[in-house]
């Protein structure tokens, strides 16, 4: 029987012929479609402005140097996340402060309120899964004048916003909604990813959606990071090639985390077709496995959708009653002997070499990892069948029951 993958991206003839169409106009790197993808994104989030960068963890780190993250600061991240939400922190040369989270996984409101002191200038939660956070609740915490009575300020960014930032790590949840908000326009700034195994694929890449309150200007804003992106200069690669035009500067040592067109026609495509057809897929696979696994009193469904929230139906995580991590392992490896491709999302934070070796410990986050022990990723892409899914579904039975 053939093996069933874990997350294949989607790749068909819409997609290659807007990719063809772009190699055929001889324009590959940051052009025209990069800007079309951005006005798109921005309409489709409501937020302010997007800017296209090469990958969601240059977004973060991106928007963690031009608020003035530096050595001394602290930004609170939740424990049960992937690397990059952390490592850009780390780039920065600034204290990581992980926090836990809640049941639904994703980061505890309360936990990071204990956590804020003098040197907190960042929170980056993250919609796990692509479950959003409690957004109001964090907008609220960093409104409170008790919390922003201890913000000090070291840049002029900082003090024109006069608070904590919140920048959100949306590497999961394009298309999510919260209290009829898209993801995009939650909080101060949101960072997608657009990498291969996300809901929109543009194989590599990332977005930051500005929706920073005033006195920012966030057209501004977009403007200055599209300089901040490509090394400093002061014209990209498109409109140096205008007649007359080849001359520029470099303003500032910048970065290199520009989107290429090539990866922009991928996302123009998907960006069409994703809420009536990408999300319609994915929340059927979601609805087929809550009916499945609501019969068994070993399973615990994932919260996916409530009066408030509605997922983007990235991955669907099944966590197993009574069992530990190594049981748990067990059952991935009997799942995966029969052909299924399964997964973890995530090994938390502290339980890693590096984070470990900084001093972090797991017990100190009790929730992230009785989440982490009892859970698996299962199989959510759009070309996963039905006849597929009912396979996943009996597999991961048995080898949940089989010693029962």
């Amino acid at each position: 029987m053939k093996p069933i993958p874990f997350s294949p991206p989607r790749m068909d003839q819409k997609i290659i012929d807007e990719v063809i169409d772009t190699l055929k106009s001889g324009w590959i790197t940051t052009g025209p479609k990069v800007k079309k993808f951005e006005e798109k994104l921005t309409e489709y989030g409501g937020h302010m402005a997007t800017l296209c960068v090469s990958s969601g963890s240059a977004g973060l780190e991106l928007m963690l140097r031009w608020f003035g993250v530096q050595e001394g600061d602290e930004v609170i991240v939740p424990a049960y996340t992937y690397a990059a939400t952390a490592n850009v922190v780390v780039h920065c040369g600034a204290t990581v402060v992980f926090v836990d989270v809640k049941d639904d996984f994703n980061i505890d409101v309360d936990a990071v309120e204990k956590a804020i002191t003098d040197k907190t200038k960042v929170i980056i939660p993250v919609d796990l899964a692509g479950f959003p956070c409690d957004y109001l609740e964090l907008n609220e915490l960093v409104q409170n004048p008790k919390i922003k009575s201890k913000f000090s300020s070291r840049t002029e960014n900082q003090k024109m916003l006069g608070r904590i930032l919140i920048l959100s790590d949306a590497a999961h949840s394009v298309g999510a909604v919260y209290n009829e908000k898209k993801t995009g326009s939650l909080t101060d700034i949101t960072v997608y990813s657009f990498h291969a195994v996300k809901n929109l694929t543009t194989a590599e890449g990332g977005a930051v959606c500005l929706n920073l309150p005033e006195p920012f200007d966030n057209e501004e804003i977009y403007k200055y990071l599209r300089v901040k992106s490509l090394h400093g200069q002061s014209k990209d690669a498109f409109t140096k090639t205008q007649a007359g035009a080849w001359r520029y500067d470099v303003v500032e040592p910048g970065y290199k985390f520009n989107m290429t067109d090539i990866a922009a026609a991928m996302g123009l495509v998907e960006l069409e077709r994703y809420d009536e057809d990408m999300l319609v897929r994915r929340k059927h696979i979601f609805d087929t496995y809550a009916a499945a696994f609501s019969k068994y009193s070993w399973a615990q469904l994932p919260e996916y959708e409530t009066k408030e929230k509605i997922s983007s139906y990235h991955v669907f995580l099944l966590r197993i009653n009574g069992i530990d991590e190594g049981q748990r392992d067990v059952i991935i490896q009997r799942i995966s002997e029969n052909g299924v491709a399964v997964n973890v999302h995530f090994i938390p934070l502290p339980l890693m070499t590096y984070y470990k070796g900084m001093g972090y410990n797991i017990k100190q986050y009790p929730e992230t990892f009785c989440n982490y022990s009892r859970v698996i990723s299962l199989p959510v892409y759009y070309d996963l069948t039905d006849e597929m899914v009912e396979r996943v579904i009996r597999t991961v039975v048995e080898a949940v029951e089989v010693n029962s």
